[in-house]
């Protein structure tokens, strides 16, 4: 897989992730006992299925060769999807992209900077 992951953090999620250099993940995370991430064709749909809650939210680009390839694995999931899980705590600073992203009045977060080199 090539392109960048994405993660996706509330307000509160990331103070949390800022204060600790080893972030465990939002509850969500720590529940299904990985670090959830999306590409850039999933990230919309995303932020519409879990961030709904949200009306401002910070998305972080990684590389996904900066983790050991034993930790981040392609597996299965929405509508049959290989979405990015990260077996290991996240370390942010890693991240080689960072945006604040406000509701829309239409209610999404406009994503459509990611194809913005996109022919």
């Amino acid at each position: 897989m090539t392109g960048l992951i994405y993660k996706i953090l509330r307000p509160q999620e990331w103070r949390d992730a800022t204060e600790n250099s080893a972030y465990s993940g939002a509850p969500v995370d720590i529940a299904d006992g990985f670090v959830h991430f999306s590409t850039e064709a999933q990230v919309a749909d995303t932020a519409v299925k879990h961030f709904g809650d949200s009306d401002r939210i910070h998305l972080l680009g990684f590389r996904p060769d900066v983790f050991p390839a034993h930790t981040l694995k392609w597996e299965k999931s929405r509508g049959g999807d290989l979405f990015p899980h990260l077996y290991a705590p996240l370390n942010i600073t890693l991240a080689c992209e960072r945006l604040s992203l406000s509701r829309r009045i239409d209610g999404t977060f406009d994503f459509s900077f990611l194809k913005k080199d996109k022919a």
